[in-house]
């Protein structure tokens, strides 16, 4: 039974992002692999089976019982015009609801897709779903390495604030790594009936 109100399917001017299908293992894989070295200073350590087609079956399967119960949402990048290659993924988990209605997001794009504006507008669209009536979150969190400036534009861009500096927050590339914290508000969070 699906409990969540958030559409599986989005698109924009030149994307579908979509949460996926076992049949989607492949391009998944295929997206992680040919982007490996690319994620590697920003990704936490991945073992080498995580790059197969059947782990990324499990994790979408996995992904998609997550996305049916309302506890995260990923959401897959494609190009309009080549919709059978991943160049892209968005996720928003963690998701808490109570007084708290909140989320961390994570995103990845191709090394070869970036300059474009592709996350920002894949970005944009996602957080308009996510800040929705239908799913209503009053608020995103984000955190990015200093180092990542493409990261820090792409969240400015999108009104994300600046919170604070975490240090040693995650292992990343061979070492505890400091993050910026930063999220993003409803303005127009619907207060539940049920409060």
């Amino acid at each position: 039974m699906d409990l969540t109100p958030a559409r599986r399917e989005l698109t924009t001017g030149r994307l579908w992002l979509q949460a996926g299908h076992e049949g989607l293992a492949i391009a998944v894989a295929d997206f992680y692999r040919r982007n490996r070295r690319h994620f590697a200073p920003w990704d936490p350590p991945t073992p080498e089976s995580f790059y197969t087609p059947a782990t990324q079956a499990e994790r979408i399967r996995l992904g998609l019982k997550a996305f049916a119960e309302g506890a995260a949402f990923r959401y897959w990048i494609m190009l309009a015009a080549e919709p059978d290659r991943v160049i892209g993924s968005i996720h928003f988990s963690q998701i808490a609801r109570g007084a708290f209605h909140s989320c961390v997001l994570g995103y990845a794009l191709d090394q070869h897709c970036q300059g474009q504006g592709y996350m920002h507008e894949a970005l944009s669209t996602a957080i308009d779903e996510m800040f929705s009536t239908r799913v209503n979150l009053h608020r995103i969190q984000a955190a990015y390495r200093p180092e990542n400036k493409r990261s820090g534009a792409v969240l400015a861009r999108l009104g994300f604030r600046h919170e604070g500096l975490a240090r040693d927050y995650l292992f990343i590339d061979g070492a505890w790594r400091d993050h910026h914290l930063t999220a993003l508000t409803n303005p127009l969070f619907a207060e539940p009936a049920d409060w």
